[in-house]
């Protein structure tokens, strides 16, 4: 049986497509999927859901500069929670890879209060929430083996809809992308610098298998097309333009 609730899997391979669209676009799309798309669960009464990350990089910033170049294979991590966060809450220790456009996520839970100690002492002493050890083992060997530290925050507010009778179909839409490079924590408020125009939002069309065909004709018929955009990419970017890299 497939779980809708996404914020419970661990391990999962699938095709991601990304699009900046407007907001009489999103107008638009939002009335279509009324026809075809569910909401998430946690969209209660048709409202966002707060995801708040952490990005973990080397000192000299090597994972992202490397993804920025479009490599065939490319890897990030980082700590992930769905809103802010309090020390005994759950949050998800990720890495998402990307090979050939399928995109492969791991992730495993813990408190926010391990987190904070592991990546102190490398050490994750609260392991009693860890469904997966294998995964956990995979993402520590990454952080070790890089030397990775958290460098960035990232937060957004995410209406997220399951095609009806079809849960292999997913669309998200963020808003409010905002970043900072200082206060790295998951238990402060959400704050930061925008990372889009007023009125543009970010839709990933995400799915196993194929986008179905009333998707792919609303596309067509407003000339919206896929592009490469990563939130952390998009930050170091205006990073290094700021001067603020130097």
């Amino acid at each position: 049986m497939y779980i809708k609730n996404l914020m419970a899997l661990e391990v999962f391979n699938r095709i991601e497509k990304k699009y900046l669209i407007s907001q009489q676009n999103k107008d638009l799309l939002l009335n279509l999927l009324d026809n075809f798309m569910d909401k998430d669960s946690y969209n209660k009464n048709g409202k966002t859901y707060s995801i708040c990350n952490l990005y973990l990089d080397t000192p000299s910033n090597e994972l992202i500069i490397r993804s920025l170049e479009k490599p065939v294979f490319k890897e990030k991590i980082r700590l992930r929670s769905y809103g802010t966060a309090q020390l005994n809450d759950t949050v998800y220790l990720e890495s998402k890879k990307k090979y050939k456009g399928i995109v492969n996520k791991r992730r495993t839970p813990c408190t926010l209060e391990a987190a904070y100690n592991y990546f102190e002492t490398g050490i994750l002493q609260d392991n009693s929430k860890i469904i997966n050890p294998q995964v956990f083992s995979e993402i520590d060997y990454i952080i070790k083996y890089y030397n990775l530290t958290p460098k960035v925050f990232i937060s957004y507010d995410r209406i997220a809809f399951f095609e009806k009778n079809n849960s292999d179909f997913r669309i998200t839409i963020d808003s409010n992308i905002l970043s900072r490079r200082k206060d790295l924590k998951l238990d402060i408020p959400a704050s930061g610098e925008p990372l889009l125009p007023p009125d543009t939002f970010l839709m990933e069309a995400k799915a196993y298998n194929t986008f179905p065909l009333w998707f792919a004709r609303f596309l067509s018929e407003q000339k919206i097309f896929s592009t490469s955009f990563s939130k952390y990419g998009r930050e170091f970017n205006k990073y290094c333009l700021s001067g603020d890299s130097e």
